[in-house]
């Protein structure tokens, strides 16, 4: 639940919807979890907030995680990006460690099955925008296929080319626009008004799907969350 919070009346309403929530899941005996629920303020002006569930109050927290994605109150992927990353090179190295054989191929394999959907997992969401914390995610395969046998004098180029395979944030780039496709053609259930504005020349030549390039970024203002998984 979220609700942005102008004055103790929407603070009210956040809690008259806690209040519905309890008794939706009382009736349908769906009990909540309570341990996993959490209030966290985004924006510079935080409110105290009273919030409970069952008697309980929420603790209020600087980052917490929805759907196996970090949310911190600054809107900062510092903290997700540090814990994913942290996560990809433990496995990594687990995999170098008791896998027998030195194959290369089998080695990436393994790689690509344990490893990559940890950097990947809903990246169209926490989309990287800095060069500090792109080149954080590209750590895990840069150091993973720098251990492989017979690869270690190869420059990063060079071994993506013999073993075939895209940089992270190539693959990411591709998501990005796969989701932008099915969003465009209404293959998934997003509101094209609310991320993509067409552009208004028609007098180039081409198809008429081009994208209007705003001078100023969409702000996205969630100031309270409450979050159960």
């Amino acid at each position: 639940m979220y609700v942005r919070v102008l004055d103790d009346l929407n603070v009210r309403s956040l809690q008259l919807a806690l209040d519905a929530l309890v008794q939706w899941s009382d009736a349908w005996q769906l009990p909540i979890s309570i341990n996993k629920c959490y209030v966290l303020n985004m924006g510079k002006v935080t409110y105290n907030i009273d919030a409970h569930i069952y008697g309980c109050t929420l603790p209020v927290v600087t980052h917490t995680r929805d759907l196996r994605v970090i949310v911190s109150s600054d809107l900062s992927l510092s903290v997700h990006i540090t814990d994913i990353v942290s996560k990809a090179n433990q496995r990594a190295g687990l995999i170098l460690c008791t896998f027998i054989s030195r194959d290369i191929h089998l080695l990436m394999r393994a790689f690509m099955v344990y490893v990559r959907p940890i950097v990947e997992h809903n990246s169209i969401i926490w989309s990287l925008s800095t060069a500090r914390d792109i080149d954080a995610v590209e750590s895990v395969q840069r150091r993973f296929t720098k251990r492989l046998p017979t690869l270690k004098s190869l420059s990063y180029r060079e071994r993506l080319k013999c073993l075939n395979i895209f940089s992270l944030e190539l693959r990411r780039l591709h998501t990005d626009l796969f989701w932008c496709y099915k969003i465009i053609f209404a293959l998934v259930y997003v509101n094209l008004d609310d991320l993509f504005v067409f552009s208004p020349c028609q007098y180039t030549r081409g198809h008429k799907f081009k994208l209007y390039t705003s001078a100023k970024p969409i702000a996205v203002y969630v100031p309270i969350s409450l979050v159960s998984e």
